[in-house]
């Protein structure tokens, strides 16, 4: 049990059945009336930002969470395996924990999010680039820029889609921003 004393950022807290990190807070104390504390807290499974305001003293669960490094194996129908890199273990998860699940290819490099007192996996980040190969594109037609940020649909080695320049053919390997899936540069081979 920890008190609002021990708010940090960072910290994961169990609030109404949900587990939390805290994206900022602020202690503030008033002329008059009791102290209390402003937070914002994201939400670990969903990703949601809510704002609330605890009492200044009132006592919260605290969660300890672990960042563990996986590699990624293969999918089947029990979900994406990984191998864990220093132990070698492996472990099966959902898809639906794994953002842009899409942009992930064997062998990918990601951390695990683990709530380490149920050893449970919460979420799963890939790094915020992967460089993947362009296996299906149209040409580029010269002239057909109307403006300088010309994009056309291209179809990656792991069968996502995303938007490209121009310049981009078959088979160049590009960077792509896991974040918001866009382009990023293309990769010298």
């Amino acid at each position: 049990m920890a008190t609002t004393s021990d708010f940090r950022n960072g910290l994961t807290i169990d609030y109404n059945g949900q587990l939390y990190t805290i994206v900022q807070f602020q202690h503030v104390k008033p002329g008059k009336g009791a102290a209390f504390v402003r937070t914002k807290l994201k939400n670990v499974k969903t990703g949601k930002v809510i704002e609330n305001t605890f009492n200044a003293g009132v006592k919260v669960e605290t969660v300890r969470i672990e960042r563990r490094p996986y590699q990624f194996l293969y999918k089947d129908d029990m979900g994406c395996n990984f191998m864990h890199t220093e132990t070698f273990e492996q472990i099966s998860i959902d898809p639906e924990l794994i953002e842009n699940v899409d942009l992930m290819k064997d062998g990918q490099m990601i951390e695990i999010n683990f709530h380490t007192e149920t050893e449970t996996p919460l979420t799963a980040e890939l790094p915020p680039f992967v460089e993947l190969e362009i296996s299906a594109t149209i040409p580029g037609e010269k002239g057909n820029t109307a403006s300088s940020t010309a994009l056309k649909p291209a179809t990656l080695e792991t069968g996502s889609e995303i938007m490209v320049p121009l310049f981009i053919n078959e088979g160049d390997i590009i960077k792509v921003d896991t974040r918001d899936r866009s382009y990023s540069e293309r990769v010298k081979k």
